[in-house]
């Protein structure tokens, strides 16, 4: 296969990772929060939304669910969106798709699908079924907190290889920065860290071509990735640095999306914080924790330091 037989690499920038909000005791989807966090991203300068991604909740969400959350953000914003997918099987995987596809017509610049084995020839086969059914390009998400899937990263570039319909990649089985390496060297797919943006500058460093992840303030995110694509790495490092106390307090393991939510709550994007089970709630006792970190980063914002 040659490479100008390859899908065009999914533009460079920074891809938001969006949250679905909640609201009320029965935990509806909430679309006019939606559409306040979709419009921000593209008033702040993404280059695109992941929409119905692991940070979205989409599991725990109805097929009907699905379809008003792709097509909330679709209305609130003219970025392109990449759908994630949740089942590992392909069948439901294929449904899942068709779907996203249904309620968007025309919007969906790609799916995201998880890699579902540590073997190569099983993702290959998995993924030309899914292409094979409903055209889509596909990003391969390596996500192994998610998935429950390890594979190595020379079964990955297998799979690439053979797959010629792979627009991107997102690389977030640690250390991503030595995985990024690697495919950005073998590649020319488009290759994104997740993961809130912890190792985003090392990422960039190693090739990557931005970053596909949510923040609370997706406003660094952009600054950094914006800079550093211009050529502009001390400016990237200048922009992101002081977001990092942030970044990891935002991060942290099974609470991450609470803190997120909680903190989009904060800067009014949403109305309400609220997580579906079995997300694990925010926790009371980091709530001033939460306040400082981010009264400190909004000065910056304030300040000009983006």
């Amino acid at each position: 296969m040659t490479s100008e037989e390859r899908t065009r690499p999914l533009q460079r920038g920074v891809w938001g990772v969006v949250a679905t909000p909640f609201r009320g005791p029965e935990l509806a989807v909430d679309p006019g929060s939606l559409g306040r966090l979709v419009a921000h991203y593209e008033t702040v300068g993404a280059t695109g939304l992941t929409v119905l991604g692991v940070f979205g909740e989409a599991s725990s969400l109805t097929v009907r669910e699905r379809a008003l959350v792709l097509s909330t953000a679709a209305e609130h914003c003219r970025l392109p969106i990449v759908a994630g997918v949740s089942s590992l099987a392909t069948a439901p995987a294929i449904a899942e798709i068709d779907e996203a596809l249904g309620a968007v017509d025309g919007r969906i610049v790609a799916a995201m699908v998880q890699v579902n084995s540590p073997r190569a020839e099983i993702v290959i086969a998995h993924l030309h079924e899914i292409h094979a059914a409903t055209g889509a390009p596909v990003v391969l998400q390596d996500y192994p907190v998610a998935s429950g899937v390890v594979i190595s990263t020379e079964a990955l570039l297998r799979v690439i290889d053979a797959c010629p319909f792979i627009c991107a990649v997102k690389a977030e089985a640690p250390p991503t920065a030595a995985a990024i390496a690697l495919i950005a060297e073998r590649t020319s797919a488009s290759v994104f860290g997740g993961l809130g943006g912890q190792s985003l500058l090392d990422e960039l460093a190693s090739g990557s071509a931005g970053a596909m992840t949510g923040f609370s303030i997706p406003e660094a995110l952009v600054a950094c990735v914006t800079a550093w694509l211009a050529g502009d790495h001390d400016e990237a490092r200048r922009a992101f640095t002081p977001y990092l106390p942030l970044v990891n307090f935002e991060q942290q393991p099974k609470i991450a999306l609470a803190l997120r939510k909680d903190l989009f709550t904060r800067r009014h994007l949403f109305d309400e914080g609220a997580v579906r089970p079995p997300a694990a709630p925010f926790p009371g006792q980091l709530e001033r924790l939460a306040v400082e970190h981010l009264a400190r980063a909004e000065a910056l914002l304030v300040g000009g330091r983006r």
